[in-house]
């Protein structure tokens, strides 16, 4: 007899689907953040030039390679069972991702700052930009807190509500194209769309984050292969 979970997967199978589906999310900003690394290399032109980052700004390289390193290695920390079994690379991969967490979150906190907004958005967007990024950086020191003093049920919850929040930027290109689609665009509608990707990803972090266990046991159960 084969272990299969009560939906009828493979249980070596169980969880995969979770990350594939945060990297989809993260991939659209994933690929223009790309693109512009490319473009400030002196690549091709493949999208319209911001002239807000004129050179090769620090601020944006950081935030970009952190970010793709934070949502694509981020993303496996959430299989239970990859987890149990790799737990060496669990928590070597953890280091390295509170450090990009906090490049995400400090070079975001940067880029709000000390350079020209972005066109088209207004003092909402800063506002909740400078929260959101302080916000990051709490989740992230109260997770390595909470793992400090081997509180795992704390240190899961902060990790779950810093990535949250990083990957808003994936969520927000549906708040904004849909929400733009029905409402129109522009000012505090446009801050608002994005508002909208902060409160989803954390919604649905913290329904993770306190939805019933089953055990390990209880999911599995044995079937003719």
């Amino acid at each position: 007899m084969t272990p299969r979970t009560c939906v009828g997967r493979p249980a070596g199978t169980a969880g995969w689907p979770v990350p594939a589906a945060l990297v989809a999310l993260s991939a659209i900003p994933l690929t223009a953040g790309t693109l512009r690394l490319i473009q400030l290399a002196g690549g091709p032109a493949v999208m319209p030039a911001d002239e807000r980052f004129a050179g090769f700004p620090t601020a944006l390289v950081v935030h970009i390679v952190g970010a793709t390193l934070y949502a694509l290695v981020g993303a496996f920390q959430f299989v239970p069972q990859f987890r149990r079994r790799h737990l060496d690379w669990h928590r070597r991969a953890g280091r390295v991702l509170a450090v990009a967490g906090l490049l995400v979150a400090g070079s975001a906190l940067w880029l709000t700052l000390f350079f020209a907004p972005q066109p088209g958005t207004g003092d909402l967007l800063y506002v909740l930009r400078l929260v959101a990024g302080s916000a990051m950086v709490a989740c992230l020191i109260l997770g390595f807190v909470g793992v400090r003093h081997h509180d795992i049920p704390a240190h899961r919850a902060w990790m779950i509500r810093a990535y949250a929040i990083g990957l808003a930027a994936g969520t927000q290109v549906f708040t904004e194209g849909f929400g733009g689609a029905l409402f129109g665009t522009g000012g505090v509608r446009g801050d608002l769309f994005k508002a909208a990707g902060w409160v989803i990803n954390l919604a649905v972090a913290e329904w993770v984050i306190h939805r019933p266990r089953v055990s390990a046991r209880a999911r599995l159960v044995g079937v003719p292969s």
